[in-house]
């Protein structure tokens, strides 16, 4: 019971920290209002992971097979716990300082931490399913700024004769279109990562092993993680919104557009490769990208900066945090 309230927890936090990234630039352009946005939001996380997971469930086996918890039921659970308050922790800490960190790495970092304080060592660490980890980091940063600027760049060339105030229906149309799309593309990378955390749950808790497991998830648990999401974006998510979409870049209607659909993109490549990525720098960075398009100094280098730091410290940190929150679990259950 406690595994399970803690994953709806990680999902609530994420709700806080991730899904505002989907709609962060079209509220802060005003193109919708907040609440049919998260509404909208809601729905399309859903659809995301449903359609996803029926197609391609690489991301949650990854997640599921990247660490080993043994075989001792008892042990794992209590491990996976632990890894799990260490997420939320992290999570409602950066969400308190408004930086948007990477829910994905902290997931990632919390779980790799946790299986390396029950087994001691690093062995409890699948190598061959972590690097994808790595490649995930380089892709989602990479992909995000080149897609941002190419896709800003080809949208302005297009249109540089025509009317500002003639485009403006359209962007903002398209702008939501494409919010739409981002939130559908974060349903299917963050909703199939939470769906790998609650395969562990299952198989861990019947005394199964998580390494190779192959488990077709319920609708009713992929409904219930779009809806914790959905209240966790309502609740907490005005300060992301703020810091991604006000703070990072000044974006205007057809900027907005950009991010949205080169982020949109990095992530469809990623999931249909079974790359497990994050949102979060796919949509910063192509944010970034949008930027630059226009020059350099357009993108706020000090809240940037502060992305950056929050991106390094993850890792280290909340691994670390997971692996003493284990040690102490383990020293009281």
């Amino acid at each position: 019971m406690l595994a399970v309230v803690l994953t709806l927890g990680v999902i609530f936090v994420n709700g806080w920290t991730d899904c505002p990234n989907a709609i962060a630039t079209c509220v802060s352009t005003r193109c919708i209002e907040p609440r049919p946005a998260i509404l909208m939001s809601a729905v399309f996380n859903f659809l995301g992971v449903f359609v996803m997971s029926s197609l391609n469930a690489t991301v949650a086996q990854t997640i599921a097979n990247m660490v080993d918890f043994g075989e001792d039921s008892h042990e794992a659970i209590v491990a996976l716990s632990a890894a799990l308050l260490s997420i939320v922790i992290w999570a409602v800490l950066a969400w308190y300082f408004g930086i948007p960190t990477s829910e994905s790495h902290a997931l990632i970092a919390g779980l790799t931490g946790a299986a390396i304080a029950l087994h001691g060592s690093f062995d409890a660490v699948n190598g061959k399913e972590w690097i994808k980890v790595i490649y995930g980091l380089v892709i989602s940063v990479v992909l995000g700024f080149v897609l941002g600027f190419i896709v800003c760049k080809i949208v302005t060339l297009i249109f540089r004769d025509v009317d500002r105030r003639k485009t403006e229906g359209l962007f903002r149309n398209g702008q939501i279109g494409a919010a739409c799309a981002m939130s559908f593309m974060h349903g299917a990378q963050d909703g199939q990562k939470f769906m790998g955390v609650i395969l562990m749950c299952l198989l861990l808790t019947n005394g199964g092993a998580t390494s190779g497991a192959s488990v077709k998830m319920p609708v009713w648990i992929m409904a219930l993680c779009s809806i914790i999401m959905s209240v966790g974006t309502s609740i907490g998510g005005k300060k992301i919104i703020k810091s991604i979409g006000m703070d990072m870049v000044k974006l205007e209607k057809y900027q907005g557009f950009s991010a949205d659909l080169a982020a949109s993109i990095a992530l469809l490549i990623s999931s249909i490769f079974g790359i497990p990525v994050s949102t979060t720098h796919a949509k910063t960075t192509s944010i970034m990208g949008v930027g630059a398009v226009k020059r350099l100094s357009a993108v706020n280098l000090g809240v940037v900066k502060d992305l950056v730091m929050t991106w390094i410290l993850t890792f280290p940190g909340c691994g670390l945090l997971g692996f003493i929150i284990t040690k102490i679990f383990m020293a009281i259950f």
